[in-house]
């Protein structure tokens, strides 16, 4: 009976997350109550809660998580500094003479903002505050509007810098040193965020790709745009609304590739560069500059705090035999790795619909994330794919994050029903995606391989 321990620990976790208590809290106590039990029961050994002090001074020193706060005081900056807004209206002004021209612009500047701050509840609420009206207004329909800006905001979780990826790659770079462990090499190789990153780029741009057709091919609005040839935005201002959030791209993503800093010296650079844009758009007073940090320390501590509670969570599951329990059951699955890890992107696809990204993240990924590893899984390739299907649990309802964002600035006549309805297609073009990778692993690993060598 004790065996199954963990099992139940885990799917009280899931329940108690549905009750709506937070993550953190959820995570620790969870342990805790079950700590307790088994200590007084005796099947539970005192001794892993001992490690809990270095495992959170191991999260108080860990330099790549620097780049969380540095990320989210970027991603902030650029929402309240109005740069979306001007892209926006250069895009649409560019491709008002397409049919789709509308669609396709808010695709393009929720893929450039996504890439700027890789924040998806920033991209969401900010592009269905500027550009649902206009949706409404060219004919598309409330679940073909919903369901694009849903998921062109989602694109924050997949095209680097991204926060989902900063964390992934951490916990990664963690199971990838224990797997090899485990396989008796004491001289393990690393896997960073920056490998991730790069990993990442290739399916991110693919997946904007994806969309682009879709929009092209299967949406259309009910009005055709007839203004459009005589108000193309001039040079200067296409200019000026394209180069900010180009030059910060550049400027981070350029100096990971290049080799010249690290994910966490890259979003230094970014926070700083955003901090500039503001300024010199004259948009960063103190009264802004308040509210960006107070929103970046209330970000950056409920990450943290969670970090911890899935620490002391793992410390027990393992010493309650979870990992022996999990190792097991996949080593008695047929197809050997290729099996396991289609059991586990099912179950990250089914607990997408209950979870968020980084419920998911921190519960399931330290579990099963060494022992695939240890059956030889490529890291980053295993990373992307993990990434990509943590993206579908912002899209499925009913509890899918971008969905309650954009539900929070939508009028209240467009039904929730309607931006259920919107998603559907989207999440089966990432599916699609999750196959196109799985089939053809070098969409992942080439330019990684390409970079570094």
């Amino acid at each position: 009976m004790t065996e199954w321990i963990p099992l139940l620990m885990f799917i009280s976790v899931c329940l108690t997350l549905l009750i709506g208590y937070p993550v953190a809290l959820t995570l620790s106590g969870t342990a805790l109550l079950f700590a307790g039990v088994g200590m007084f029961a005796g099947h539970f050994d005192a001794a892993y809660l001992h490690a809990l002090p270095n495992r959170v001074f191991g999260v108080m020193e860990n330099t790549t998580l620097i780049a969380v706060p540095l990320f989210v005081l970027m991603g902030v900056m650029l929402e309240k500094s109005k740069l979306a807004e001007e892209l926006l209206g250069s895009m649409a002004a560019l491709l008002g003479g397409l049919r789709s021209g509308l669609a396709l612009s808010v695709l393009l500047v929720g893929a450039l903002l996504a890439a700027s701050t890789g924040i998806v509840g920033a991209t969401v609420v900010t592009m269905g505050l500027m550009s649902l009206p206009s949706l409404r207004a060219r004919g598309y329909s409330d679940s073909d509007a919903t369901g694009m800006i849903c998921a062109t905001g989602t694109l924050g979780q997949i095209i680097p810098p991204s926060i989902a990826l900063v964390l992934l790659g951490d916990i990664l770079s963690t199971s990838y040193q224990q797997a090899q462990l485990s396989l008796g090499i004491f001289n393990p190789k690393t896997v960073s965020v920056g490998d991730l990153f790069v990993g990442a780029l290739v399916p991110g741009l693919l997946l904007v790709v994806l969309y682009g057709l879709y929009l092209l091919l299967f949406v259309r609005p009910q009005l055709a745009s007839t203004s459009a040839q005589r108000h193309r935005p001039s040079v200067g201002r296409l200019v000026g609304s394209l180069l900010p959030p180009v030059l910060l791209i550049v400027a981070v993503l350029g100096s990971i590739l290049a080799g010249a800093a690290t994910p966490t010296e890259a979003a230094g650079v970014g926070a700083v560069g955003a901090m500039l844009l503001a300024a010199l758009k004259g948009q960063l007073d103190s009264e802004r500059l308040r509210e960006v940090l107070r929103t970046t320390v209330e970000v950056t501590a409920m990450v943290f705090l969670i970090l911890i509670g899935a620490a002391l969570f793992s410390l027990v599951f393992r010493g309650f035999g979870g990992e022996e329990l999990v190792s097991g059951y996949f080593n008695q699955l047929p197809g050997g790795s290729t099996g396991a890890l289609v059991v586990v992107m099912a179950v990250i696809f089914l607990l997408g619909f209950i979870l968020d990204f980084i419920e998911i993240t921190y519960v399931v990924i330290p579990i099963v994330g060494p022992i695939l590893l240890a059956m030889g899984v490529d890291p980053i390739w295993l990373g992307v794919m993990v990434a990509i299907n943590l993206q579908t649990s912002f899209l499925t309802p009913p509890f899918g994050f971008a969905l309650f964002y954009l539900r929070g600035v939508a009028p209240a006549e467009i039904p929730t029903a309607a931006i259920y309805r919107g998603v559907l297609p989207f999440i089966g073009i990432q599916l699609l995606l999750l196959a196109m990778l799985a089939l053809w692993p070098q969409l992942a690993t080439w330019l990684p391989g390409l970079v570094y060598g």
